[in-house]
């Protein structure tokens, strides 16, 4: 929120409304259906939508993430939005927190060896981190601290 000259394209509306305030960073919000438990848009004009631009950094979430690196979800719908972000994206950044680790989903948006960054709240299991670590991908630890958030990077 502290940056300026962004250009923010996302598929939340909660993500636009968070940075709405902040008067030097565009936003462009994709169409689709609401998915009102999250706020996500999803559906293929939110994927078509996505799939016009070419960003620097695309930003992930998956609701599991199986012992091979599997990225998976409950919604076909936001796994195609999911994947187009994965393909038109420079970087990939992967946020998921530890739940993800011991969650099962059915739908596979891909797999973790194609994301530039993962970050999530506890170093993941050895089996993750070993396909992390054939995929070339960093890994972010970030640890809730009393002052904030403090970064650990691993291996």
């Amino acid at each position: 929120m502290h940056h300026e000259g962004l250009l923010v394209i996302t598929n939340n509306i909660h993500v636009a409304t968070i940075l709405m305030p902040c008067p030097r960073i565009d936003v462009i919000i994709v169409g689709g259906t609401l998915r009102r438990a999250d706020g996500g848009i999803v559906g293929e004009t939110a994927v078509d939508t996505i799939k016009q631009f070419k960003v620097d950094y695309g930003v992930i979430g998956a609701s599991a993430i199986d012992d091979d690196g599997s990225l998976l979800d409950f919604d076909f719908r936001e796994v195609r939005a999911s994947q187009a972000i994965l393909t038109n994206s420079r970087n990939v950044i992967l946020v998921s927190d530890s739940m993800k680790f011991t969650r099962s989903a059915p739908v596979r948006i891909g797999h973790i060896s194609q994301v530039d960054v993962f970050v999530t709240d506890s170093h993941p299991p050895e089996s993750v981190t070993d396909a992390c670590r054939h995929g070339g991908v960093r890994v972010e630890v970030v640890e809730m601290a009393d002052e904030g958030p403090t970064r650990n990077a691993a291996e």
